[in-house]
């Protein structure tokens, strides 16, 4: 069974935060593909970052370095 994206919540979290801005009909879609994108990211990077330090397991202190670069690539 595949999950469907949370299209409602999303479209209240995105006016909520911007009651101005009209949304195309797939703009959540798009929000949503976007997180899923920037989670693989910071998995693959926090697993890099494990491997590195020669730990089998991933431990917070890899994810919080992993958002760190991340997040500074993603600022462009």
């Amino acid at each position: 069974m595949k999950r469907t994206a949370p299209r409602s919540t999303l479209r209240k979290i995105i006016k909520k935060h911007k009651p101005q801005l009209r949304l195309a009909a797939n703009a959540d879609l798009l929000v949503h593909l976007n997180f899923l994108l920037f989670l693989h990211r910071l998995a693959e990077e926090a697993r890099t970052n494990a491997f590195e330090n020669k730990s089998k397991i991933i431990k917070p202190e890899h994810t919080i370095s992993a958002a760190k670069v991340i997040l500074k690539k993603s600022r462009g």
